[in-house]
C-alpha cells in the first residue's frame, strides 16, 4: 500500500476551484484531503482533524499563508508545510523564497503540475 494511502493532507486557497481541483487531484492519488479558505480556517480544520501535510497558498484574506506558518509551527511543528503560490505574476515579487526562510518543508510557483505536487509529497512522506 503506498503512503498516500496513510496520509491526511490539508489544503488551504481563497480560490474555491484551485481547493477543489487540488482535492480531487490528490484523492485520486489516494490521499485523504481537508480543505480550508484561510489561514485561521486552516487551524481550525487541524485542530479537529490532524493532517500530516499542509498545503498552502500565500495570498488570502483572513489569514494569510504566512500566517498559517507561523500558526503551524508553533502549534503542530510536526506537520509538514508545502508552499504553493503565483502570487509572483501579479505583485512582481517573487515571496516562496520568504516562506523558505519561514523553515517550510517545499514551495511550488504556480501553476504547477499535479505530478510536481505529487513528487513532493512523496519526498516529504515517513
Amino acid at each position: 500500500m503506498s503512503a498516500a494511502m496513510h496520509q491526511r493532507l490539508l489544503v488551504v486557497d481563497d480560490d474555491a476551484d484551485m481547493r477543489l481541483t487540488l482535492k480531487l487531484s490528490l484523492e485520486l492519488a489516494g490521499y485523504t484531503v481537508d480543505v480550508a479558505a484561510n489561514g485561521r480556517e486552516a487551524l481550525e480544520v487541524q485542530r479537529m482533524r490532524p493532517a500530516e501535510v499542509l498545503i498552502t497558498d500565500i495570498f488570502m484574506p483572513d489569514a494569510d499563508g504566512f500566517e498559517a506558518i507561523d500558526l503551524f509551527r508553533r502549534e503542530f511543528p510536526r506537520t509538514r508545510i508545502i508552499v504553493v503560490s503565483g502570487g509572483a505574476q501579479f505583485t512582481k515579487r517573487d515571496y516562496l523564497p520568504d516562506a523558505a526562510l519561514m523553515g517550510v518543508d517545499a514551495t511550488l510557483q504556480k501553476p504547477f503540475e499535479m505530478e510536481a505536487l505529487l513528487e513532493t509529497l512523496k519526498s516529504l512522506a515517513p
